[in-house]
């Protein structure tokens, strides 16, 4: 079961109803448990949901209302909490970047979308979105690029990236836009203790590189 840990309520949406949770759980006098029983849960769920690191679903939040005796709260801001400018699928990801303090990845065919220029992720969207009015791609590179925020703290999260030499030598964009993306402080130029690395297409067979691709 999660251990209980103080949660920065404006880190976001999710900290702050797990934050508010753990209040109202404490205040009824119920141990994580105790509350999971009630839900028919078990208290490592209810220990998840005070962590931030389970998403709060609306039959849950309806629930824990009733339980708690917090009228309408959780299932106000569990509307709240799910709303993103980043695609449903993608939201999760997002959150837990947010809240990691290592990331290790495998690229093969693009530059990772926390190291994309603004002009790279542009012709990234627009290849993906060719009919798209501008104001949409607009929106989709700012979201990619308000992302790599995470990489202004240089200690965490920690980036460990492996890109294939492929998706560095493919145009993406044209000359210019590469020269851009390829340029410091840019994907392949980070501060330590980052690591980006290229894969050199020469090698052939398994190796230990593609690990970052396989890892949670």
């Amino acid at each position: 079961m999660p251990g209980s840990r103080d949660l920065d309520p404006s880190s976001s949406p999710r900290a702050l109803l797990g934050a508010e949770l753990r209040h109202a759980r404490e205040k009824a006098g119920l141990s994580q448990e105790e509350l999971g029983q009630r839900l028919f849960v078990s208290g490592s769920f209810i220990g998840q949901l005070e962590a931030g690191t389970r998403r709060m679903q609306r039959e849950y939040a309806r629930l824990l209302d009733e339980e708690l005796g917090t009228g309408d709260f959780f299932q106000r801001n569990c509307g709240a909490a799910a709303k993103s400018k980043y695609p449903e699928h993608f939201a999760e990801a997002v959150e837990a970047e947010a809240a990691a303090t290592e990331i290790r990845q495998f690229a093969p065919l693009l530059i990772p979308g926390l190291l994309q220029t603004p002009a790279y992720a542009r012709a990234v969207f627009r290849a993906y979105r060719p009919t798209a009015p501008e104001e949409m791609i607009e929106e989709l590179v700012t979201a990619r690029t308000d992302r790599a925020r995470i990489l202004d703290d240089p200690t965490s999260p920690l980036l460990w990236t492996v890109i294939d030499e492929a998706a560095l030598r493919r145009q993406t964009g044209g000359p210019e836009v590469m020269a851009e993306a390829l340029r410091p402080p840019s994907a392949a130029h980070l501060p330590t203790p980052h690591s980006v690395r290229p894969l050199p297409g020469r090698i052939s067979g398994p190796h230990q590189a593609h690990r970052a691709g396989l890892r949670p």
